[in-house]
């Protein structure tokens, strides 16, 4: 199977090839069967890639250990749960992995616009191609997960073995949510891809109008909601297993993460504005450049060990390929713009700062200066290495004390910008507007303030969560105030109604709604606390209003690994609440050990138990633990993000109509025979 799926990557290779070229003469020369050849080329990639991974599947569910990537990655007594992780653990299987989800998005591009956009799908595909062929370029020949395992005979030569048992997968990726957050995270970077095509091609064939932007919508928002799952799973795996009490430290393989999902962001909100008022089209052409070199960025800062981080891999030379396939799409860009940046003229100028234009664009303008903050403080030890010699590290406090700012005035922004109009508002809109949201962000800071919230930071978050929740609910009301005065159907029916006639704009305020709730979450960490401390059996550790009793320690066998777990009692007021069981896990195949967190979760707080290790010298345990308030809300709050993305993605159930203004017809007009105006609908949209 190992010689199948190495066989299927070679020719996935040759057929990215031909409808790479084959792309090419087929724009060159518009023939229409060349066209077809190319498609059907690039449909045969995904297939090769298909069935490549499944190759590779087989290998590790088979205990096949005569490839080098299956014995360092598995083990007969792993799981079968977490045999598919072990697809994605290393170099090689997680450029294979990438191909697949790039693949699944191809296929599914190609299939659906087959018969459609035939001016531009021949661009699109060729760059489809490119990408994938740099890909099983790495996989063919730098880093190829189907390598037969060898040792060197007397002749200088390797002769073929295979291993009885394999290494094992690292114990921090046998957790549950490895088997979904990198899948997740992968099919964020891969499906930027397919709007990257679409803006390239529109730039080189000089596409008319916003047609791309229409085609493509979908695909961003796609790639956008598993970007932002991704993100939020590997926070809670780094929170429930790494065991150092929080979700998100700034490590740079997390900060790769977060780039490309801030400039999409900001392309999805920009992008309004293109389509309203046809502005920002240059703009909107590099957000979404940048965003799919972003992707390839987080790729090569992953794979290469530029940069230390305990989610990257070990040190490789495969960074000199992203390098420079970074530089060539940098170049394809660049030359794409100076060669047709006129088409990329705005139609209308900005013609007010009081305008939901002006709020949208200062709105990119926070989420790009957030990106170049992250971007140059993830960097800054490479950058300080080149020019000094020594390697010079950037801690959290400097990208908080640059974030923390920024993500207030995003979330202020974000409150603002339903409440103005297109072009200009006027100050008695504004007035009437603004009133209710403003009072009741006040309100909530000084009820923050009495409940003795003292953190300026805190405070100032709360309220502004408190003035964009009121702002979100005040538009959904006065919508549905409309739709129940027609139809007399009860408040939820209404607003469930409006959801459904308008789902981008609604789901869009769904998504804005999540986003309140994980500033409120993020909000809480102001107010952490922590304790460690060695404890006898018996004894006693407080915090807080909590009293946690080591009752005893025991040892468990499991099929993989050796766990030693505490047994703790939480009570709270001298009452008992839970049970805790916090544990250290030793894999004997690998020599490696991790820790398993005991969390008790409420709405308010996280009790956050950590069994630290044994004190060789007087064999005492460790016991740490931390109080993390609020943090359940950044969790329920991810949730009500995916689900607005999802909402905002089903289409209308119905057009919202506008009846247009037109004259009425005089007598005399109708009499010498002129048709009087007719009543003409559009479609109104945000």
């Amino acid at each position: 199977m190992d010689v199948f799926g190495s066989f299927a990557l070679i020719l996935a290779f040759v057929c990215a090839l031909y409808a790479f070229v084959g792309g090419i003469a087929a724009i060159i020369t518009r023939h229409p069967l060349l066209i077809k050849s190319a498609r059907q080329a690039g449909i045969a990639v995904c297939g090769l890639i298909f069935t490549a991974t499944l190759s590779l599947v087989y290998l590790f569910f088979t205990d096949n250990y005569s490839v080098a990537y299956v014995v360092s990655h598995s083990n007969r007594d792993l799981s079968t749960f977490f045999k598919i992780a072990a697809l994605w653990s290393g170099q090689e299987g997680s450029l294979l992995f990438w191909s697949f989800l790039l693949a699944v998005y191809v296929v599914s591009v190609l299939l659906t616009y087959r018969n459609k956009n035939g001016e531009l799908m021949p661009y699109v595909g060729v760059i489809l191609a490119g990408v994938q062929l740099f890909f099983l370029t790495i996989s063919n020949f730098v880093a190829s997960p189907f390598k037969a395992l060898g040792v060197a005979n007397a002749a200088g030569s390797f002769d073929l073995v295979a291993r009885a048992d394999g290494n094992g997968l690292n114990p921090v990726l046998q957790y549950p949510e490895m088997v979904i957050h990198p899948p997740n995270l992968y099919s964020g970077y891969t499906g930027f891809t397919i709007p990257f095509a679409f803006a390239l091609a529109a730039l080189l064939a000089r596409y008319p109008g916003e047609k791309w932007i229409h085609l493509t919508r979908k695909w961003t928002m796609i790639a956008w909601c598993f970007q932002t799952v991704g993100i939020l799973l590997g926070a809670h795996w780094a929170y429930a297993v790494l065991g150092w009490g929080g979700y998100w430290g700034w490590d740079p393989v997390e900060n790769a993460s977060l780039l490309p999902w801030l400039t999409g962001t900001a392309f999805l909100h920009s992008v309004m504005m293109q389509e309203k008022r046809g502005m920002m089209k240059v703009w909107n052409v590099w957000l979404v450049f940048l965003t799919f070199m972003l992707c390839i960025l987080g790729t090569l800062l992953t794979r290469s060990g530029v940069v230390s981080s305990v989610h990257s891999f070990a040190q490789s030379s495969i960074g000199n390929w992203f390098v420079g396939f970074l530089l060539i799409i940098l170049g394809v860009c660049l030359a794409a713009y100076f060669k047709n940046k006129d088409y990329l003229k705005s139609e209308n100028q900005l013609d007010s700062l009081v305008s939901r234009e002006s709020s949208f664009l200062f709105n990119n303008l926070v989420l790009l200066v957030a990106c170049v903050a992250v971007l140059s403080g993830t960097l800054f030890p490479v950058f300080s290495e080149w020019f000094t010699g020594s390697r010079i590290s950037v801690g959290a406090p400097f990208f908080n004390k640059v974030n923390i700012p920024l993500g207030l005035l995003l979330m202020f922004l974000t409150g603002v910008g339903p409440l103005l109009a297109w072009r200009k508002t006027s100050t008695e809109s504004m007035k009437r507007n603004f009133r209710g949201p403003v009072m009741a962000g006040l309100l909530g800071g000084m009820i923050g303030f009495s409940l003795g919230v003292r953190e300026m930071f805190a405070l100032i978050c709360f309220s502004l969560c408190v003035f964009v929740a009121t702002t979100i609910v005040q538009e959904f009301y006065r919508g549905a105030r409309v739709v129940k005065a027609r139809s007399s159907a009860s408040w939820i029916a209404s607003c469930v109604d409006l959801t459904l006639r308008n789902t981008r704009r609604y789901g869009g305020y769904i998504v804005h709604l999540g986003m309140v709730m994980i500033f409120i979450g993020l909000a809480g960490q102001a107010f952490n606390k922590e304790v460690e401390k060695e404890l006898p059996i018996g004894s006693t550790i407080n915090i807080g209003k909590y009293e946690l009793l080591l009752q005893s320690m025991d040892r468990k066998q499991e099929k993989n690994y050796v766990a030693d777990r505490m047994i703790v009692e939480v009570m709270k007021d001298k009452k008992p609440v839970m049970m805790l069981y916090p544990e250290r896990r030793n894999f004997p195949t690998n020599q490696e050990s991790g820790t398993m967190v005991a969390i008790y979760s409420t709405l308010r707080e996280d009790l956050y138990v950590v069994y630290a290790g044994m004190n060789p010298q007087n064999n005492l345990p460790t016991i740490h633990v931390f109080i993390n308030p609020l943090v359940k809300w950044v969790w329920w709050g991810g949730m009500v993000v995916v689900m607005g993305t999802i909402v905002a993605l089903v289409p209308n159930r119905a057009a919202v109509l506008v009846l247009a203004r037109t004259e009425a017809p005089s007598a005399t007009r109708e009499l010498s025979g002129i048709r009087p105006a007719q009543l003409t609908l559009r479609e109104g949209h945000d």
